[in-house]
């Protein structure tokens, strides 16, 4: 028997494409080099869900245009079960407040950094 593959939610903006903080509700930035080579070699091992807060059906044309459909298998704007988030905008709770609180004051999105 297979043994089920762990689900994965990854972010669109800032992760799987070029969104930089210019956010436009009918436009989604193209994706970024080399997206679908990663998203085909993750999906190899992981069930991917595409995590976004954007219109479900404006998303689902981006994956489309830009071959992601086949790998990843739903989308979703809900914090669903899941082994690993991969997102833009997160910190890792290592278990100490104090460190956490430091995070949280000096966090910088990796492309403002």
């Amino acid at each position: 028997m297979l043994k089920p593959k762990k689900k994965i939610l990854l972010d669109l903006d800032g992760v799987l494409n070029t969104y930089t903080n210019d956010y436009e509700p009918c436009y989604i930035p193209p994706a970024r080099d080399d997206t679908v080579e990663f998203v085909k070699k993750l999906s190899q091992k992981y069930e991917i869900k595409l995590f976004t807060t954007r219109d479900k059906f404006l998303a689902s044309i981006w994956l489309i245009e830009n071959h992601l459909d086949d790998y990843i298998k739903d989308i979703t704007n809900e914090k669903e079960v899941a082994w690993l988030f991969v997102d833009d905008r997160c910190i890792r709770f290592n278990g100490h407040y104090d460190e956490l609180l430091k995070d949280i004051e000096n966090f910088k999105v990796w492309h403002k950094s």
